[in-house]
């Protein structure tokens, strides 16, 4: 642990519409962050409904920012359907700002959306700007089909906004695994501020006694992340429990909070007729679930490969197709390179070929052995850029006393 740097203030922004990738990856960084630098202080501003379920490190807290849903058509709505989406986005820009000019940053980390929610960030970035701050886009390692992030970046001229205002931009995966930016015209000036910083390494939470799943045994884990989207993911697998008295690998299902009610329900009643699956609704350690997991059955979003690597877990990925392409572009790299095994959706619904599928993946190997040259090494090598910048400020300031 870094002695130095207690009073760094770094603030993280987690606009939060769907699922939980964006606040369980700032959350990652963040609880490394105060491992690493003693004193450091890091506040996440974050939309996600569920932002207080989660255990955060000490010297982690978060500012809850109205909760804004993205339907799977791409739109957006109001989580509050008392207040129209203008109003609730007005509320969320003015405590985004409110945050930034009372903690004053050093460093503000934006995930994903270089001018946030609607633009809900860019008037806080030039502010931040104009006092010196580090400001950092983190990007992971797939974004989206290049035809479509690229029509959503020039409606409000995002390259050149995140050229103009960032001073670093992280990629969360290895150079030779995807460029996020990949078919896009990036500006040179831009692409010398990118660092592939590498997978983000996860660790279970072993301090609490209660960690390891009531004696479930040997089991395989069925993930659908926050749950908002994957009902069909979770249909296809009981499906093909109920179509094949074969297949007796004992399942653990994590619904997610965002799954709708009565998908919720249909699925449970579902479930329960078969000895072999248990259904849960969320677990706010999901690492200790995938560390004691057998293999993972998974849609396969940024979070899931990043705890696939980390426990070293066999995986079948079912990626979704829809509203952006990111899963199905991820899985079928992460199949070229030996990583995990992929079943489209389309084929899914097939309940003996996903059975089928499930009993190969009982029989791979892991990725340390399928894969052995690929390592997490996000975390430490962000860690280090941060540890430089703070230094170099620190002996900036010391020059200005002295003198």
């Amino acid at each position: 642990m870094s002695q130095g740097f207690k009073d760094a203030r770094i603030l993280m922004y987690s606009h939060d519409t769907f699922g939980l990738g964006h606040i369980r990856r700032c959350m990652t960084i963040a609880n490394h962050l105060v491992e690493t630098f003693q004193g450091a202080h890091v506040l996440i501003i974050s939309g996600a409904t569920i932002a207080g379920a989660f255990d955060y490190r000490s010297r982690v807290d978060y500012v809850k920012i109205p909760s804004v849903i993205k339907l799977r058509n791409g739109d957006y709505t109001s989580m509050d359907e008392h207040i129209n989406l203008e109003e609730t986005l007005e509320m969320r820009q003015a405590i985004i700002r409110q945050t930034a000019e009372s903690f004053q940053p050093d460093i503000f980390i934006v995930d994903k959306e270089p001018l946030g929610l609607r633009r809900e960030v860019e008037d806080t970035l030039v502010y931040l700007k104009s006092r010196g701050t580090l400001l950092v886009l983190g990007l992971r390692d797939v974004m989206d089909a290049p035809h479509l992030l690229d029509a959503e970046w020039r409606r409000n001229d995002v390259m050149a906004k995140i050229d103009q205002l960032y001073d670093h931009v992280w990629v969360y995966g290895p150079p030779d695994f995807h460029d996020p930016l990949t078919g896009l015209d990036v500006p040179p000036s831009l692409r010398r501020k990118m660092t592939f910083v590498g997978f983000l390494q996860r660790k279970a939470w072993t301090s609490r006694a209660t960690s390891l799943p009531k004696q479930r045994g040997d089991y395989i884990l069925v993930t659908t992340g926050g749950g908002g989207d994957g009902y069909e993911l979770v249909r296809d697998v009981v499906n093909a429990y109920q179509s094949d008295p074969s297949l007796t690998e004992k399942a653990l299902i994590v619904l997610g909070p965002y799954m709708p009610g009565e998908q919720r329900d249909m699925l449970k009643q579902a479930a329960a007729s078969h000895d072999c699956l248990e259904v849960i609704e969320f677990d706010n350690r999901m690492e200790d679930l995938i560390a004691n997991a057998r293999a993972i059955v998974a849609m396969g979003g940024y979070n899931t490969y990043c705890e696939i690597l980390s426990f070293d877990k066999p995986a079948l990925i079912i990626p979704r197709t829809v509203p952006r392409q990111e899963q199905l572009i991820r899985a079928m790299r992460a199949t070229e390179l030996g990583l995990v095994a992929m079943l489209h959706p389309d084929q899914s619904s097939d309940g003996l070929r996903l059975s089928a599928a499930i009993k190969e993946l009982l029989l791979r190997d892991p990725p340390s052995v399928t894969a052995p040259d690929y390592r997490l090494e996000g975390l430490p090598n962000l860690s280090a850029i941060v540890q430089e910048w703070l230094e170099g400020q620190r002996t900036d300031y010391l020059s200005i006393v002295e003198s």
